[in-house]
């Protein structure tokens, strides 16, 4: 994980193709073997939200504390159930340390474990 206190935003179009950049966005700010992983499953998460009407936009974020970092997608609508109990959320669940909803609903976030190395 990189030095603590770090927070990195970025603006993706609501375009399926815009995923290979999330990840290689992602990539370039967490080693962490899960992290693209997870960004890609937030972002798709996101951009599936509302049935033949795509975000324009995605906010990505990634977050750092100490050994731990977060990163969360965020739409500018409120997330149907299926998005935020549907199947992506569950390979967000199963990589992640914790994961959620935002306060507002609008976007799905992931709490990564630090790597242990033997």
């Amino acid at each position: 994980m990189p030095e603590s206190g770090h927070t990195w935003r970025m603006l993706f179009k609501g375009k399926a193709t815009e995923a290979a950049h999330v990840r290689q966005w992602t990539r370039g700010r967490l080693d962490h073997c899960d992290a693209q992983q997870i960004a890609n499953e937030l972002f798709v998460a996101i951009l599936g939200s509302l049935i033949g009407r795509h975000p324009d936009v995605i906010e990505m974020t990634i977050s750092t504390a100490e050994n731990r970092a977060r990163i969360s997608a965020t739409g500018f609508l409120p997330l149907p159930v299926l998005q935020t109990h549907g199947p992506g959320t569950l390979i967000i669940s199963k990589l992640s340390h914790s994961s959620g909803v935002s306060p507002d609903g609008h976007g799905l976030w992931a709490q990564l474990h630090p790597e242990v190395t033997t």
